[in-house]
């Protein structure tokens, strides 16, 4: 019997297995294609065919600005837009080639569901498909939390109205999306791929590591300044984005304590946190409205068990629990991030038992326990949108 069809349709995918984009949208599809015949449909990379059959999921990556100066989508796309000027000219392109994209491979792939990534633009471009097909439309905060022009609400309202379901990573976010007039939201975050770390012994300096895009959201900042009260400390910075020179600026007067290591693939990312005492994510509001919704990192860094320390924000207090999974600072408090690593620093017991205790909550949010969420959803929607049988 031949699986139903799904088009995936999203703006993050990697050019590469391993490059270090992030891969949640990939990672849940390769969940789904046990379940379905999944074809995804993202923008155009440097370094990636058009087309392409990534194990069992059929890529295509529409073209939507000339080579040489096609990026907004290399990476976050809001980000990319607030760090260059010239990023903004590419949206719209980016925008319409999508739309056009989405009906091209509707009609091509004839699937039995569309599953949006994010708002604005995938949900607005396949907003009309919903009157032929289910639409399942998730949202991983960017566009929920920022994006709130009137024209941007009045898009972001359409999409949520139209949707058989709306998924987001936390409770704020689900209140949130009802607010915009989805009849059905549900918290489903994206699943995080752990791997049995060892950690390698430890010496010297406490190590802390910090995972995510080089962006004002991400806190990296504050983090900085923390470390300049905790000299007993060392920080590798592992991810890249717009934030990056101005980040490095900050942290030159702290000299070799401070590594930036790039974008990293997941066999060198496990090898840093072989070497990582303390996990940490400063995530806070950025000046736009963005935050964090759930970062997949963390979970991450929390199923590899390592100690963390998160800020207190919707989505991340939900996956960490102060005190018992880790510890829980105010967002932006440089003062109070430095007195947490202080505390765990000065405590290799805590640190362990945090650690464990990380790595036993974490499970739950695993890409396995969350793909199989996501295939039951898809197939329920699918069964949901069949016209009923007629009375007798």
């Amino acid at each position: 019997m031949a699986l139903p069809r799904a088009l995936v349709v999203a703006t993050t995918y990697p050019a590469r297995p391993g490059d270090g984009t992030p891969a949640f949208v990939r990672d849940l599809c390769l969940e789904l294609s046990s379940s379905f015949e999944v074809t995804v449909l993202v923008p155009a990379v440097r370094g990636a065919p058009s087309r392409e059959q990534d194990g069992p999921l059929a890529v295509v990556r529409h073209r939507y600005f000339p080579r040489r100066w096609e990026t907004v989508a290399d990476g976050a796309i809001l980000e990319n837009v607030r760090a260059s000027r010239g990023a903004v000219i590419q949206v719209p392109f980016l925008w319409a080639s999508q739309w056009f994209a989405v009906r091209r491979e509707f009609r091509r792939v004839r699937p039995s569901v569309v599953h949006a990534h994010w708002l604005i633009p995938a949900g607005v471009s396949a907003r009309a498909l919903s009157r032929r097909v289910p639409l399942v439309v998730t949202t991983l905060g960017g566009d929920l939390y920022a994006l709130n022009f009137a024209v941007a609400r009045w898009l972001k309202r359409r999409v949520a109205a139209a949707a058989s379901v709306v998924t987001v990573m936390n409770s704020d976010m689900a209140a949130r999306a009802a607010s915009l007039g989805a009849r059905d939201v549900r918290v489903m975050p994206m699943g995080a791929r752990f791997s049995v770390v060892t950690p390698a012994p430890a010496s010297g300096p406490v190590r802390l590591l910090a995972v995510g895009r080089l962006v004002e959201k991400k806190g990296f900042d504050v983090l900085l300044r923390a470390l300049e009260a905790v000299p007993h400390a060392v920080l590798t910075i592992v991810g890249d984005g717009p934030s990056r020179g101005e980040l490095e600026a900050a942290a030159h007067s702290l000299g070799a304590r401070v590594t930036f290591a790039g974008q990293l693939g997941r066999e060198e990312l496990d090898e840093v946190y072989r070497h990582a005492d303390i996990a940490v994510f400063p995530s806070r509001p950025a000046a736009s409205g963005d935050q964090d919704g759930l970062p997949v990192a963390m979970l991450e860094a929390m199923g590899s068990g390592l100690a963390v320390i998160a800020s207190d924000l919707a989505g991340l207090n939900e996956a960490v629990v102060s005190g018992e999974s880790g510890l829980l600072v105010p967002p932006g408090d440089a003062g109070v991030l430095a007195a947490a690593i202080s505390e765990l620093a000065a405590d290799p017991s805590q640190r362990r038992a945090l650690g464990e205790a990380a790595a036993i909550r974490a499970r739950g949010y695993s890409v396995e326990a969350v793909g199989a969420g996501y295939r039951a959803l898809l197939h329920e929607v699918i069964e949901a949108a069949k016209p009923s049988p007629p009375s007798v």
